[in-house]
């Protein structure tokens, strides 16, 4: 968890201050509930809706969604519709180039964030597109379609998909939400998952594996002869489309539960997120830092009652150790280019 925080100082594309204000304020947002261990409510305002804290949709719709339509409102842009037959939908030796590395990179973060408990293809995402940023020679192109930066995140987010099966089915501990809901299927029909699987239901195993390769085909198959069908959405008229946007919010947030404080919520966070935009504040390392937040809160508490509130047990495991130093290293690597920089004791003047 704190090795996905530093990923933080990598995801601002403006100024780092703004970048840690919006963590900050994620990290509240992380807090608000009711605490896990002490049972007392946080932040809830005596709100059953706060009680469980606040929903991940409602903030991602309303800070990405609600708020792009109120900026592009404002800016009452004229719409330009590009006229041009589709042609060249697979990959040329170009693309392969450029993206083949960042592909590999991608799988390489995801696969491991996926195992760690708690991190997920959310967290894989960002760790991978600010992987991505900092090896570019061109970051100033991420954020207008650059294919490194769609490559990378997209290999991350399959890569801990898959990967986080691993410590479910090997030991019997989901590393996700998903991965949990998973398990207590399995329970439901008297699976027990962990080493003896492979053993005692190796048709489940290796039919999860084979699900893998036929899932993504099937992904490939239908998604390039519809890719016509989505971009007709780009010829709908501005007027037409706003509308259907905000419509397909509502009803998103509000079939998750059926709660119409949640669709309160997502406005509220649309409106906080149109006012960043127009302030230059970013939006994702609040997100990642709000699902973070919780996650490294209890890891944290967890392993201080382990150890009577020993802080050395975070340094006396190796796995723990090389992350923190592996963090550590991050925050400390953007001070070396001005440590370079310094003038020596003879350039003074």
């Amino acid at each position: 968890m704190f090795l996905g925080l530093t990923v933080l100082t990598y995801l601002a594309s403006g100024s780092m201050v703004k970048a840690l204000m919006m963590a900050c304020v994620g990290t509240f947002l992380g807090t608000v509930g009711t605490d896990t261990i002490s049972g007392i409510e946080r932040f809830t305002y005596r709100s059953y809706t706060l009680m469980d804290g606040v929903g991940l949709i409602p903030v991602i719709m309303g800070l990405f969604g609600i708020s792009e339509v109120l900026f592009n409102i404002e800016e009452a842009s004229k719409q330009e519709i590009y006229q041009t037959r589709l042609s060249n939908l697979m990959p040329t030796l170009r693309d392969w180039k450029d993206s083949i590395f960042s592909i590999m990179r991608g799988t390489f973060v995801g696969f491991f964030l996926g195992i760690l408990p708690g991190g997920g293809a959310v967290i894989a995402s960002f760790a991978s597109y600010a992987v991505e940023k900092k090896f570019s020679k061109h970051p100033e192109r991420f954020g207008s379609g650059a294919i490194e930066g769609v490559a990378g995140p997209e290999a991350a987010n399959n890569a801990a998909s898959q990967g986080a099966f691993i410590p479910l089915l090997t030991l019997g501990i989901p590393a996700n939400v998903v991965m949990a809901i998973l398990l207590g299927a399995l329970l439901i029909h008297n699976i027990k998952v962990g080493p003896l699987l492979i053993k005692d239901h190796p048709g489940l195993f290796w039919g999860v594996l084979g699900s893998m390769y036929v899932g993504n085909a099937m992904l490939l198959i239908l998604n390039v002869p519809l890719i016509g069908i989505w971009v007709k959405i780009l010829k709908i008229p501005y007027p037409i489309l706003f509308p259907l946007i905000l419509l397909f919010c509502l009803i998103g947030v509000y079939s998750v539960n059926n709660n119409i404080y949640e669709v309160v919520i997502m406005i509220l966070f649309g409106v906080v997120g149109y006012l960043m935009k127009k302030f230059a504040y970013e939006g994702a390392p609040l997100i990642l830092a709000f699902v973070l937040s919780p996650l490294l809160e209890n890891a944290l508490r967890q392993s201080l009652i382990m150890s009577d509130g020993d802080f050395f047990i975070f340094f006396s495991r190796p796995i723990s150790l090389l992350l923190i130093l592996a963090a550590l290293f991050l925050l400390a690597l953007p001070l070396l280019p001005g440590l370079r920089r310094r003038p020596r004791g003879g350039d003074l003047d």
